[in-house]
């Protein structure tokens, strides 16, 4: 039994063949083996397919019939539009530049949201960035877009290589600002970016799992000073829970204002 299903356990029978402690196997949920190949299609691509229909269903139905004075819906719509508008792309990118990447921004923000909150959205419970191939794709789409706009701001790949180098250094010490600067442009920022999102599902998933499957194992010894144990375990695996949202929200939040960020220093006259 996956550490995911396990964690339901208050909520779903748990089987006899479920163990502790979880480990990071338990991430590996195949569904079913795609026929001729050595490919499965797994648990956390379902949910992003989930997440897709999800978020294309609430922007059309919110939006189809968009008013000046708008409905409950719409106006809760405009209110996550509006954040990472303004409080994400304008604030990073700068009021001159920001607009044509608002679409991106929002769907960055929105789509990372909803995966991550799967994590503590039954019957879901897994935060699909908890699987390190996800967030990586995310940060290419990010390293393409930002060197991309870089590039054509400058005229150029020569150009915008020169344009990582302050102005003013004496020529014997630029090759070796230069390489730093390629490390931190080329391989620091999209590898933190990949893996402070992972890190932080991966990690607090696994510490619901922990407290959830270990309250009930606690639970099923019928030791009474055991079972007294795993009442607390199961509350404070509650408020870890509402914890986990404000870290999941936090973290949509981190990485599409980094990816404005890197858009917005490629945009800059000076880096």
């Amino acid at each position: 039994m996956s550490a995911t299903a396990t964690a339901a356990g208050l909520i779903v029978p748990m089987a006899e063949d479920s163990h502790f402690p979880p480990t990071p196997g338990d991430f590996w949920q195949p569904l079913f083996a795609i026929p001729g190949t050595d490919y499965y299609f797994t648990r956390p691509m379902l949910l992003l397919a989930i997440a897709t229909v999800v978020l294309m269903a609430w922007l059309w139905l919110t939006t189809r019939r968009a008013a000046i004075v708008p409905s409950k819906s719409q106006w809760v719509t405009e209110q996550v539009y509006n954040f990472a508008r303004n409080g994400v792309a304008r604030d990073m990118i700068g009021s001159k530049d920001f607009l044509p990447f608002v679409p991106f921004i929002f769907s960055l923000f929105t789509f990372i949201l909803l995966n991550n909150l799967f994590g503590i959205i039954p019957p879901f419970q897994n935060p699909t960035m908890a699987r390190v191939g996800f967030p990586i794709a995310l940060t290419l789409i990010v390293y393409v877009v930002y060197h991309w706009v870089g590039i054509r701001k400058q005229g150029g790949v020569g150009k915008y290589l020169g344009s990582l180098l302050p102005g003013g250094l004496p020529g014997w010490i630029k090759p070796f600002i230069l390489l730093l600067e390629l490390i931190t442009f080329f391989i620091t920022r999209p590898l933190t970016l990949a893996l402070r999102l992972f890190g932080n599902m991966f990690a607090g998933h696994m510490l619901l799992v922990v407290f959830i499957i270990g309250g009930w194992y606690l639970f099923k010894t019928y030791d009474p000073a055991l079972m007294a144990v795993a009442i607390p375990a199961w509350i404070l695996g509650v408020a870890l829970t509402a914890f986990e949202g404000l870290v999941q929200f936090l973290q949509a939040y981190v990485f599409a204002l980094l990816a404005a960020s890197y858009i917005g220093g490629a945009l800059a006259d000076e880096h």
